[in-house]
């Protein structure tokens, strides 16, 4: 069965992440299916609005780690974009409303990728995580820019900074989220609203999206530059001992790093 499932139905293309036993973690694999997808949306009339899901347990643990480490984010020699940085690309570019439905753990690019979203609904069992510094790495996404102009910079400090978990009633009062729902009523809730914009005229939705989008112009150059520093940390010691240190389960000795 596929792990990233595909359903278009009443103008609503929706993709969810079924990887449940390993928490949704999301492989080079996925990030291709879910870059090829929003890609033949963006060209699809039929296509008017997406929505991106997970189960009532999780959302996303993030990267799979071992396949992380295979498939380093990093596009390849000779113009090959690596698959995540053309997920990245993709739904960041994507024309039309992106609805999101998050409950249980949305980690890492589990919450960066919210940041590209138009609507995000949560369960009350939503735990949001940005650990890149934990890992010795730095934010991807445009979080750097993207976190500090939704919530402020202070609140987006001490998210990226301290890489301390946090839930739905705070990520509602930074205005990271439109609304908080029992667990198991957040997927058809995003459904329902998704089927709302639907039903709505197309060109009109596409151009206030962009209306909105106009200030965001440094976006795309800082994705890229987030990327480059990522890629020069991942291959520093601060990134290797947090990965060996999760892999061992142990905790992380930065004193030499």
């Amino acid at each position: 069965m596929s792990e990233i499932l595909q359903h278009r139905e009443a103008g609503v293309l929706t993709l969810t992440f079924n990887r449940l036993d390993k928490k949704n973690a999301i492989t080079t694999a996925m990030y291709s299916r879910l870059a090829q997808e929003l890609e033949a949306a963006t060209g699809d009339d039929s296509i008017r609005v997406a929505v991106i899901q997970g189960a009532v347990e999780i959302f996303t643990a993030g990267n799979d780690l071992a396949d992380f480490l295979n498939n380093p984010p990093i596009s390849k020699p000779g113009g090959e974009v690596a698959p995540v940085v053309r997920f990245l690309n993709a739904i960041r570019d994507f024309p039309k409303p992106i609805v999101a439905a998050v409950a249980g753990p949305a980690v890492g690019i589990g919450t960066t990728l919210l940041l590209h979203c138009d609507l995000v609904y949560a369960g009350d069992n939503a735990a949001f995580s940005l650990p890149f510094v934990n890992l010795g790495l730095c934010p991807e996404a445009g979080a750097s820019l993207l976190l500090p102009q939704i919530i402020g910079y202070p609140k987006a400090a001490e998210k990226l900074m301290l890489g301390e978990a946090f839930y739905a009633e705070e990520a509602l009062e930074m205005g990271l989220i439109n609304r908080i729902l029992p667990p198991h009523e957040v997927n058809g809730y995003a459904q329902a609203q998704a089927a709302k914009l639907a039903a709505k005229p197309a060109a009109s939705l596409r151009v206030t999206k962009s209306l909105m989008k106009m200030s965001q112009t440094q976006l795309a150059p800082v994705m890229t530059e987030e990327l480059k520093h990522f890629g020069q940390l991942l291959q520093g010691p601060a990134a290797k001992e947090a990965i060996s240190a999760v892999m061992e389960k142990r905790k992380p000795d930065f004193s030499k790093c």
